[in-house]
């Protein structure tokens, strides 16, 4: 376990969460992580950490941290199918973006957020607790021609087809 273990601890006792080996592990994994993490990726990184650590407590562990408000669970806009993804609640809050072609995924962090729950709360009269915002699109890589002709059939099917330009679009009338 790292030094930083301690602070990791605190939220947990906070929250009333048993502390367990495998409880501790598991909240470090996915708060450190630099990547949004499903249930399996969690389960092999901890396996190498503890080789006796088994799926079953790992998906009993997600169930309490979801329950006691400590990680979000996160679809990220289905872009690898019915997969979710895990991350803790104590990072500043943040927007996600993803990429509908590739799958990137990047973090928002800005005043735009903050300025949006204020006049939702305003205009509502509704007390945010908590906010979780996936914005879709086309990564830079994504958008650019080479891209496009390299990803030309690699799109799943259920995923968007990217729009084209209006120059290829007046290409299709001649």
């Amino acid at each position: 376990m790292l030094n930083a273990s301690t602070s990791l601890k605190s939220p947990l006792r906070k929250h009333g969460i048993r502390l367990t080996r495998q409880r501790e592990l598991l909240f470090e994994i996915i708060h450190n992580s630099h990547t949004h993490l499903n249930a399996d990726q969690l389960f092999e990184l901890a396996k190498k950490r503890n080789s006796k650590i088994n799926r079953v407590t790992v998906y009993r562990t997600l169930k309490v941290l979801k329950q006691e408000g400590l990680i979000d669970e996160l679809d990220l806009l289905h872009h690898e199918g019915d997969q979710h993804y895990y991350e803790t609640r104590l990072k500043r809050e943040h927007a996600h973006i993803v990429c509908l072609r590739c799958g990137a995924i990047q973090e928002f962090f800005g005043k735009p957020l903050k300025l949006l729950k204020e006049q939702i709360e305003s205009d509502f009269g509704f007390q945010i607790l908590v906010a979780r915002t996936e914005v879709g699109g086309y990564c830079a890589d994504c958008q650019g021609p080479l891209a496009e002709d390299g990803a030309e059939g690699s799109e799943s099917p259920d995923k968007a087809p990217k729009p084209r330009s209006t120059a290829e679009q007046a290409g299709d009338s001649k």
